[in-house]
């Protein structure tokens, strides 16, 4: 690895460590950079991964306070989190990606549209209920689990996934929503670390450079997240979501 290979390296994790804390899909930045090193795929997103986990457990600490309350929400779907994380590394550890990679757009997309509809989808078709936090049933453990297996296996848009899926149970504090978010994220990609380092993925002195830089990235960006209203956030989210999936699609497509 070159200086100019490890400075690339670096900044691109800060820049991915702030998205992440912000909207996820930070892994878009990460994951190309390897790529353009030399870096084979499936090593690069095993190595992508383990860089960023430091930069999503640094983000947590802007988002402390805004974590009261919500242990039962994080019992619940922390349980599906770390099921389905494990699940999808175990997916990447023994598979190709070419297939997944192809519905990551899509995904994506979908995601993003799912998000921006959220309120008025949740005050209507949500049982019935009025906007307002709820505990989560076997249909969100098992949303989460399926989104935690996709976050394991690659990971790209699952904090968007998330952030729908806790609108759905009437979160409406985009801050709040963002703090559960990089719990369940850390806990996906804990154990997918694990499994990876278990089965010889992880490039570990690129790695090592890279967490620094997700890790500065990851706690800057939820400070700066926190300054912004509810609303701004919110937007950010839908742009990033959009501006990713017409990106993939047009790097696998075209």
């Amino acid at each position: 690895m070159s200086p100019a290979e490890g400075t690339l390296l670096f900044a691109a994790a800060a820049a991915a460590g702030a998205v992440n804390a912000v909207a996820g899909g930070g892994t878009l930045l990460s994951f190309p950079a390897l790529l353009g090193t030399g870096m084979d795929a499936k090593f690069a997103n095993a190595t992508s991964t383990c860089a960023l986990w430091p930069g999503q457990l640094a983000g947590l600490a802007g988002y402390r306070k805004d974590l009261a309350g919500a242990r039962p929400i994080l019992r619940v779907l922390g349980v599906a989190s770390l099921l389905g994380g494990a699940a999808g590394a175990a997916l990447l550890s023994g598979t190709g990606k070419e297939r997944f990679e192809d519905l990551v757009p899509f995904l994506i997309l979908f995601a993003t549209v799912l998000f921006t509809v959220s309120p008025w989808l949740s005050k209507r078709f949500l049982d019935g209920a009025e906007a307002g936090e709820r505990r989560p049933g076997w249909k969100a453990f098992l949303f989460q689990f399926v989104v935690s297996v996709y976050g394991g296996y690659f990971g790209a848009g699952a904090g968007i996934l998330m952030l729908g899926a806790m609108a759905f149970l009437g979160m409406t504090d985009i801050h709040r929503m963002n703090g559960v978010k990089l719990v369940l994220a850390a806990l996906i990609n804990g154990v997918a670390v694990a499994i990876f380092a278990a089965t010889g993925l992880i490039q570990w002195p690129v790695a090592a450079l890279m967490a620094v830089g997700a890790s500065l990235g990851g706690y800057l960006g939820a400070t700066f997240a926190r300054r912004i209203p509810s609303g701004g956030v919110r937007v950010a989210v839908v742009v990033i979501g959009f501006t990713v999936a017409a990106v993939r699609g047009w790097q696998r497509f075209l």
